[in-house]
């Protein structure tokens, strides 16, 4: 995936992880967006038998965001590993918001209704692949 010009402008610094090094816990805080510069990660829930894989993100993908809509109220819902080394871009969460904060109440509620959708659609993936 080709990482889009409009991002640079967001990128407030970056960091380089070992491949098997955790970026992300699942149930701890944080306010950081991640863009994949270089490298592979997967990203993971807990489940009652363990870790199961939810999805593999390349370069120019982006993990984390869901801390936007959360406004730091909610743990991070998944763990994000390096499956390679990475080398990820942080995006300025702060810029970020204030640039949603001009978005009109109806597209809101659309992200909204849309990041719920996502959740609870990880959980029930989740689920079937334990049961």
């Amino acid at each position: 995936m080709v990482i889009e010009n409009f991002l640079y402008a967001y990128i407030s610094q970056e960091e380089e992880y070992a491949k098997g090094e955790t970026i992300i816990r699942e149930g701890s805080q944080g306010s950081w967006v991640y863009l994949i510069l270089e490298g592979e990660v997967k990203v993971k829930k807990l489940a009652a038998r363990g870790f199961v894989t939810v999805d593999t993100l390349k370069e120019g993908e982006i993990f984390g965001e869901m801390v936007l809509w959360q406004l730091g109220k909610v743990a991070r819902t998944a763990s994000v590993i390096a499956e390679t080394k990475v080398k990820v871009a942080l995006l300025d969460t702060q810029l970020l918001l204030k640039e949603y904060e001009s978005v009109s109440p109806r597209l809101k509620s659309l992200f909204e209704s849309l990041i719920h959708r996502l959740t609870v659609t990880t959980q029930r993936a989740v689920k079937l692949a334990t049961d």
